[in-house]
């Protein structure tokens, strides 16, 4: 099983590696020849489902490498494992970090900065056979648009910066790892996931925290929602506010949920169903349900999670909700 993990990653790597150094005009050619016949990737939108590399090229790497110029992937996480929502006979590969590059053409209305700018993204990518055969791309629009100086959502609870990785600087796993210690963070990735499940036992919003995280935890939170640092601070600048303004929460479950070393994530699509009431970063109540499409990304320090790099939707949300972030803040048609 280790060896298929190795095999994963060296694929990705080659990706990564082929990609990240072509033309423009070669986007396509590389992406199909590193993807299988029936491939799926599921992106942050407008980008949303598309079925086929050419796709992929068109829609989403071309435009943005012409507007993020000397592009690079600066990457803080890179993992692989088996899934454990389909009894770990799948593999995956994750990586997490920043598109990096010079912000000097408009991408998706956003005016641009002649400044560096970062994309903060994370990817998780499904290999079989030597192949991508699915990819879960999500990427933070609303954290560029910040950059070049627009305000997407009003005032956030939280805090607004160009996030950091692992604080231990331990999250380039490119070599083997042991499997104990991915065994143990998909323990506490699981128990957290079941402990936070219901909102409805009797602890204190805090101590119901500290069941599955340290008292020291950092919560890496979207644009919108913002970065939080201790379990008081993160209850009251977002676990809080976000219990409070939502009902009828419906749990969708993960497509894939896995770790290697001391970390691990999951993504859904969609992870939650759900009914905003008011008063979630500065939106009214709408009536309506809507999904969000979510990654989690964990570092774990001993037996409690300490690290999570969180990537919503929220573009995708809000426009279910009739509010069309993007348009009404850029020059989007």
């Amino acid at each position: 099983m280790t060896n298929d993990i190795q095999a994963a990653k060296t694929c990705i790597i080659d990706f990564y590696n082929k990609l990240d150094t072509a033309s423009p005009d070669a986007f396509a050619q590389v992406i199909s020849a590193h993807t299988s016949d029936n491939y799926i990737w599921r992106g942050y939108h407008p980008f949303n489902e598309q079925t086929c590399a050419n796709q992929v090229a068109q829609l989403f790497w071309k435009p943005l490498r012409h507007s993020l110029k000397h592009l690079q992937r600066r990457q803080d996480i890179f993992m692989a494992g088996h899934n454990g929502m389909d009894d770990y006979s799948s593999v995956w590969v994750v990586s997490m970090g920043h598109l990096m590059g010079l912000f000097d053409e408009p991408w998706l209305g956003i005016k641009p900065t002649g400044k560096m700018a970062m994309l903060r993204y994370c990817e998780f990518n499904k290999v079989e056979n030597g192949k991508i055969s699915e990819t879960a791309m999500f990427f933070d629009i609303p954290h560029l648009m910040v950059q070049a100086g627009l305000q997407p959502f009003p005032p956030q609870t939280a805090a607004q910066l160009v996030q950091p990785g692992p604080m231990t600087h331990t999250g380039l796993m490119f070599d083997k790892q042991e499997s104990v210690q991915g065994e143990k963070t998909l323990a506490a990735i699981n128990h957290m996931v079941t402990a936070l499940g219901d909102w409805k036992n009797e602890l204190s919003l805090e101590d119901e925290l500290r069941l599955s995280w340290h008292e020291d935890m950092i919560w890496w939170g979207p644009t919108g929602i913002g970065a939080t640092y201790t379990i008081p601070r993160y209850a009251e600048q977002h676990s809080g506010p976000f219990r409070a303004t939502f009902k009828d929460r419906t749990f969708n479950g993960h497509i894939c949920r896995m770790a290697e070393g001391e970390f691990g994530g999951f993504f859904g699509w969609p992870n939650l169903t759900l009914e905003p009431t008011g008063g979630f970063m500065g939106m009214p109540a709408t009536g309506k349900r809507g999904d969000m499409r979510i990654i989690d990304i964990y570092r774990r320090a001993g037996s409690k999670l300490a690290e999570n790099w969180v990537f919503i939707d929220l573009l995708h949300f809000w426009k279910q909700q009739g509010v069309d972030i993007l348009a009404r803040t850029t020059d989007a048609p």
